[in-house]
C-alpha cells in the first residue's frame, strides 16, 4: 500500500500549484487552505472506497476478492501503459497564479485539484480494497487510512511544511523536488503501478486456481 501511496503522491501539477500559492499574497494561509482541501478530499474518497469494499464483504468471499485483484491489477497496468504512451502534460502554474485567492477559495481549489487527480485516485482503489479486505478493526483501519492520505497528499502539504521548518533552503529544495518529479516522476509512477498491478493479477490468478 505504501508504494502505491507514493505513486499517487507524484503529482507535478499539484506541486506546482502549491508552490505558486506559497509565493502569492498571504501565501502560507492560502497554501494551508489548499492543503486542507486536497487532503480532506482524498480522505473522504479513500474512506468511501474502503466503506464500499467492506460493504461487499471481501474477506468472506475469497473468489470475489481474487477476481477483484485481477481486475484492479489489470486496471493499474492499463493506466501505467496509458501514462507511458501519453505525451507528458506540462504544468501551467499561470492558471493557478491568482494572488488574490483567499484561504477559503484555496480550499475549494485544493478540493478540485485532488478530485481531478485521476492518477492518485486510481492508485487509491487497490489500497482501499486491501484495507477493506484486512482483519484490522475500526481503529486500525482509520490509522492506515490516515497514513496513506498523509503520504499520497505530499504535494499538498510538503511545500508548506518546508516553509515552516526551514524557510531558507525551502526554495532550493522545492526546485530540486519539482525537477525530479518533472524528469522522473512519470517513470516512477509507471514502474510502481505496473509492479503492483502485475502483483495483484498474479495473486488473484493463484487464488482463483487454488480455490
Amino acid at each position: 500500500m505504501i508504494p502505491l501511496a507514493f505513486a499517487g503522491a507524484i503529482s507535478p501539477v499539484m506541486l506546482t500549484e502549491q508552490t505558486v500559492l506559497l509565493a502569492g499574497r498571504d501565501g502560507r494561509r492560502v497554501a494551508g487552505g489548499y492543503a486542507v482541501g486536497a487532503g480532506a478530499t482524498l480522505l473522504v474518497l479513500l474512506s468511501l472506497l474502503v466503506l464500499f469494499g467492506s460493504a461487499i464483504a471481501l474477506p468472506g468471499e475469497p473468489r470475489l476478492s481474487a477476481s477483484l485483484d485481477v481486475v484492479l491489477g489489470s486496471l493499474l497496468v492499463l493506466i501505467a501503459a496509458v501514462l507511458r504512451l501519453r505525451r507528458p502534460r506540462t504544468p501551467k502554474p499561470e492558471k493557478s497564479r491568482d494572488r488574490g485567492l483567499t484561504p477559503g477559495q484555496a480550499l475549494g481549489f485544493g478540493v478540485f485539484s485532488m478530485a481531478t487527480n485521476f492518477t492518485t485516485l486510481a492508485a487509491m482503489v487497490p489500497v482501499a480494497k486491501e484495507i477493506a479486505a484486512s482483519d484490522l478493526g475500526l481503529i486500525g483501519r482509520l490509522i492506515v487510512i490516515g497514513i496513506v492520505v498523509v503520504v499520497a497528499a505530499l504535494p499538498a502539504w510538503l511545500p508548506l511544511a518546508m516553509t515552516l521548518v526551514a524557510p531558507a533552503p525551502t526554495r532550493r529544495g522545492l526546485q530540486a523536488l519539482s525537477h525530479f518529479i518533472d524528469t522522473r516522476g512519470r517513470l516512477v509512477t509507471v514502474l510502481l503501478l505496473t509492479a503492483v498491478g502485475l502483483f495483484l493479477v498474479a495473486r488473484g490468478v493463484v487464488h482463483i486456481i487454488g480455490s
